[in-house]
């Protein structure tokens, strides 16, 4: 088995276990250069290269600097590695970007250059729904057409039916969750509201809402807060739940919730000449 078919079949496996890394691919070489084009590494979040080879010390510095900013914000990146008077050539210092490649400095004594491409591997964001009402039927039957790995968790004996999800949690005990960005949703709407929203804000996230009235949030916050509750924990439970759309339906609440949270899923991503996907 060839180093590339093993790269590409761990790359396989990652995605499966929503791991996040990024793979980089040398597309290009000029004069002499340890790794040539199609060349592949698979890169953790922790800078470990764990599969394939794009070359030694002359590259690797600035493919993990790339690496790291690249899971950061989720974009893909081309790097050059070039000896400094080309760099100079071009009118570009190590560290500058032109034209959407970011340049940097080969000091080794082969002067060669080198272009990687940085492909970040990010797992579905995690959509974690807790209760088993219409709208938490609902929410989880949308959010799986938009991408998110969806958990449900409710008592088994609150589901009328069986939810379209990734995962089904019977109860309120979560346990151990995906590692990506989160978003909680408790929608037990009269059943299990304090179990659930107890179990809720233990989880982090980026986005924690209830649904429900703000008066119905306030004295739920009380009572947990009297049971041992951390406030802050509480505090950052958005209720109601949702953007104010005029919603009345279960559908139309569930989309009003995703709306809200496809905001803070895409905060920083977005500016005037793109759209992200």
């Amino acid at each position: 088995m060839t180093v590339h078919v093993e790269v590409m079949d761990l790359v396989a496996r990652m995605k499966a276990a929503e791991q996040a890394f990024v793979l980089a691919t040398v597309v290009r070489t000029v004069s002499v250069t340890a790794a040539k084009a199609g060349a592949k590494a698979i890169i953790r979040p922790d800078g470990t290269i764990v599969a394939g080879w794009i070359g030694g010390g002359c590259a690797r510095g600035a493919v993990l600097k790339a690496a790291r900013e690249a899971l950061a914000d989720g974009e893909p990146r081309m790097v050059s590695v070039q000896p400094e008077d080309l760099l100079a050539e071009l009118g570009v210092k190590p560290g500058e970007a032109k034209d959407g490649v970011r340049f940097a400095s080969n000091m080794c004594p082969s002067k060669g250059t080198m272009d990687i491409f940085v492909e970040p591997v990010l797992p579905h964001p995690s959509l974690v729904i807790l209760g088993a009402s219409p709208v938490a039927m609902s929410l989880a039957a949308q959010a799986r057409q938009l991408g998110y790995h969806v958990t449900l968790a409710a008592p088994s004996a609150d589901l009328v039916v069986i939810p379209d999800t990734d995962t089904l949690v019977d109860g309120y005990a979560l346990g151990e969750l995906t590692q990506t960005r989160r978003f909680i949703v408790v929608s037990t709407q009269g059943k299990g509201d304090e179990a659930a929203l107890r179990a809720a804000v233990t989880i982090d996230a980026q986005y924690h809402a209830f649904v429900g009235s703000r008066r119905k949030m306030a004295v739920l916050h009380d009572k947990l807060v009297a049971a041992g509750v951390a406030p802050a924990a509480l505090d950052r439970v958005k209720a109601p739940a949702g953007l104010d759309l005029g919603a009345i339906t279960p559908e139309e609440i569930a989309m009003s919730i995703l709306a809200e949270i496809t905001i803070e899923r895409r905060r920083g991503q977005r500016n005037s000449t793109h759209i992200a996907t």
